[in-house]
């Protein structure tokens, strides 16, 4: 099946008692264990909605099996600690979402594992690899400046050096990029943005091998970190749109970030669509579309980016993404705000980048609203 068609068919329940074409949803905690051969329990990601989730993704994703968690830094956190620890290194990317980043400097010391954060280049990823590392952690696109990195590379040298590698696969959805079959082991979603697409649910998914799914789930079974069938519901009522949802919003970013990159009050557009991206090459080789989210600085000196944040009448500024409605917002004192300023700075978030996460409005609409702010 075509994508499109995965979304909607892909792991849904048959309705054996009364026919309806939805998955029915089974809100039970507990379940009957006599004569069968496995227990059904929500802290095992083991229930029916749980599992019709994960095979649509897997579908997707062209992965053989996962699992479904309350958060996606549930899902990564967990995933690294399956595969690592004391006495362990672990390679980052220093432009990798700031919970994971802030995950990795609060947490490793404690646990006695080292970490190197790369610059985010396939090479020097490469580079930071040590005989003790176990894991490696990407990201590409990267939130919120959106560069890309050869996955190809990444994923061939660390199979060579038997090292797992772990991608965080938000941005570019499994609509447009498919890591797995790119050669990374583990990949991530924060189900929170595009895979609920509405603004009204938490949520992340891990998939991977059988073989590596096992230690995760291992792993998860200790720390938790599941979901309920409520939550589960909606995100398969959200996955059956995903597809015609990132191409509207993909085909509305496209439109955005050439107005932006045209419009003398703005810096720098950071978007890999654009033929003037250092990315764009290198995302068309691993990617079918770019995606809908960019990122873009303001000339402070004509337009001061505080003001323009609070003149947008449409577009809302807010935390997180992903959702239907177009969202903006300061990633300094959201989304990487537990990351040092000097951090920030060095890896380029500078406190009037804004990250635009854009929704499936008319995108002439979107436009006007963006110019009626830069206006003095």
């Amino acid at each position: 099946m075509r994508k499109e068609t995965q979304c909607v068919h892909s792991g849904a329940i048959k309705d054996t008692v009364y026919g309806g074409v939805n998955s029915p949803v089974y809100t039970s905690t507990a379940f009957n264990y006599l004569d069968r051969e496995r227990v059904a329990y929500p802290r095992y990601f083991n229930t029916p909605n749980q599992t019709a989730v994960v095979e649509k993704v897997c579908a997707l994703e062209g992965a053989e099996d996962g699992v479904l968690f309350s958060s996606g830094m549930a899902a990564m956190s967990t995933a690294i600690l399956a595969f690592a620890g004391a006495g362990d290194h672990v390679v980052m990317m220093d432009e990798l979402y700031g919970g994971t980043h802030a995950f990795a400097t609060n947490e490793f010391p404690r646990l006695g594992m080292a970490c190197t954060f790369s610059a985010t280049d396939a090479d020097a990823i490469c580079s930071a690899v040590r005989v003790e590392t176990k894991v490696i952690v990407i990201e590409s696109p990267t939130n919120p400046l959106l560069s890309v990195i050869d996955i190809r590379k990444v994923a061939a040298f660390a199979r060579e050096r038997q090292v797992l590698t772990i991608i965080d696969n938000t941005f570019a959805t499994p609509i447009y990029q498919n890591p797995y079959g790119l050669g990374i082991d583990v990949v991530i979603h924060s189900g929170t943005k595009y895979l609920g697409g509405h603004s009204d649910i938490c949520c992340g998914i891990a998939v991977a091998s059988r073989q590596h799914v096992e230690r995760i789930r291992k792993m998860a079974l200790s720390l938790g970190g599941s979901v309920n069938a409520d939550t589960c519901a909606l995100l398969e009522r959200s996955l059956m749109t995903l597809a015609i949802r990132v191409e509207r919003q993909t085909e509305n970013a496209g439109r955005l970030a050439h107005f932006l990159e045209g419009c003398q009050q703005v810096r720098r557009v950071c978007y890999p669509g654009l033929a003037s991206s250092p990315f764009h090459e290198l995302a068309r080789s691993q990617m079918t579309g770019f995606g809908p989210m960019l990122s873009f600085e303001l000339e402070s000196e004509r337009v001061d980016p505080a003001r323009f944040v609070r003149k947008l009448r449409l577009i809302k500024p807010a935390v997180s993404l992903g959702g239907i409605e177009t969202t903006i917002c300061e990633p300094a004192v959201t989304s990487h705000a537990k990351m040092s300023a000097a951090e920030r700075q060095r890896i380029g978030i500078t406190d009037g980048l804004l990250r635009l996460s854009v929704g499936i409005e008319q995108a002439d609409d979107l436009i006007e609203d963006l110019e009626q702010a830069m206006t003095i």
